[in-house]
Parts: structure tokens; C-alpha cells; sequence
């Protein structure tokens, strides 16, 4: 395994690393050396049992992994990745792939499904799109948990009113569904607006809308 380095020979944190499994050495060999020509920071296993005795760094990155393998498949690694609830993007290879394999493999939500012999072009432009993915997924992360921090931090009755103002009613509706007056409505949804940070209602209603998909994923 040869990871990325900076111009001064430090490894930088914050490179996209490229994870491969596949059970032919020269293979590995050979995209370890096409990953690392684009700046791609790059580990390679034998098998998905020697990949899950690695630690992940927090940083984008995508797995380009062989179908049939020594162990679990590859197939069966893609099944037992999103059971752990792990998301990283999957580029799959075999050369021995046929088109239920890849009805499989692209349904369970893998990127590409490259057959080998592949051109070298055809693989980076997998992980690229496969980095990308993850980088978004990532990003899309981490305003989730900013949002869900500040919502936390709201009181019950706080959260109730920020559900109404994000429905759409208007204080005085409010303080009717509530049963309270109509000053004090005000003053619970001012202080929704500071401790959400929101600089509007329209940044407030996107918020809501943030925390209402993800309870519905959940």
C-alpha cells in the first residue's frame, strides 16, 4: 500500500483515497499506479476481509472492488457494507460478469459496473463520478448534523411553534391551534429564529424540510 503524498512528503488528510480488492496482484499493482499518476491516494487488498481490518479516514473516498473473490464476493461485501450502514461508493470489475450481476450490483446502488479487460479512462472516470457522489453525500452530512445540533436545542414548546410557522400560519392562527396569546407566540418563534440561525422564514422552512427527510430515511 503506497497512500498519496503532498509536494513535501507528507501525507495529506484530505485526500479522496481510492480503496481496491481484488484478489490478482498485478491488477492491484496496475491501478495503484494509474491512481496515483492522477494524485489519487490509493490502498489495495487481497480481499474484503483484509479491507475491514483498515481504519477509514474521514475523507471522500470510493472502493473499486472485484465481483468474485477469495471468501465473501464481492456482491455479498456490497449486502454486508450497507447493512453496517456504510456508504462509501462502489466502482464493481469481474471478468467474469454477466448481465444479472450487474442488475444486481447497479440496484444495490454501485456506480459502475466495469468488465476487464477496462480502459484506463473508463476507470478513472468512475472514480471520479464515484468521488464526487461521496463528497456530496458527505457535505450533504454534515449540514444534516449542523441542523439537527440546533433544533436540539430548542424546547418542546419551540419546536412546536417552528413546526406551525413552517406550515405556513401566521402568529394569530398559532396562538389559536396553541391556546396562547398571540405576544407570546412571538416571542417563541423569535426565539426559534435566533437559535436556529435562520435569517429568514424561507431558511427556516429549509431547515424543517433538512429534518423531515431525514426522518423519513430513518
Amino acid at each position: 500500500m503506497t497512500p498519496g503524498r503532498t509536494s513535501d512528503g507528507e501525507m495529506s488528510a484530505a485526500e479522496p483515497v481510492v480503496y481496491v480488492v481484488d484478489d490478482d496482484e498485478s491488477l492491484r499493482d496496475a491501478l495503484g499506479s494509474l491512481f496515483r499518476s492522477v494524485g489519487l491516494r490509493v490502498e489495495v487488498f487481497s480481499s474484503a476481509a483484509d479491507l475491514l481490518r483498515t481504519t477509514f479516514p474521514d475523507v471522500d473516498s470510493c472502493l473499486v472492488l472485484d465481483v468474485r473473490l477469495p471468501g465473501v464476493s464481492g456482491l455479498d461485501f456490497q449486502a454486508q457494507l450497507s447493512r453496517d450502514n456504510n456508504n462509501i461508493p462502489i466502482i464493481f470489475m469481474t471478468g467474469h460478469g454477466d448481465i444479472p450481476m450487474s442488475v444486481r450490483a447497479m440496484k444495490a446502488g454501485a456506480i459502475d459496473f466495469l468488465a476487464k479487460p477496462f480502459r484506463d479512462q473508463d476507470m478513472l472516470d468512475a472514480v471520479n463520478a464515484a468521488i464526487e457522489r461521496d463528497r456530496a453525500r458527505r457535505q450533504t452530512e454534515r449540514s444534516l448534523a449542523g441542523v439537527r445540533a440546533l433544533f436540539a436545542s430548542l424546547t418542546a414548546r419551540e419546536r412546536e411553534i417552528m413546526g406551525h410557522v413552517t406550515a405556513g400560519l401566521m402568529n394569530k392562527q398559532i396562538a389559536a391551534e396553541v391556546g396562547l396569546s398571540e405576544i407570546t407566540v412571538k416571542i417563541h418563534r423569535g426565539n426559534v429564529m435566533k437559535k436556529m440561525n435562520a435569517r429568514s422564514l424561507a431558511d427556516l422552512v429549509r431547515m424543517a424540510e433538512i429534518l423531515n427527510g431525514d426522518a423519513r430515511l430513518r
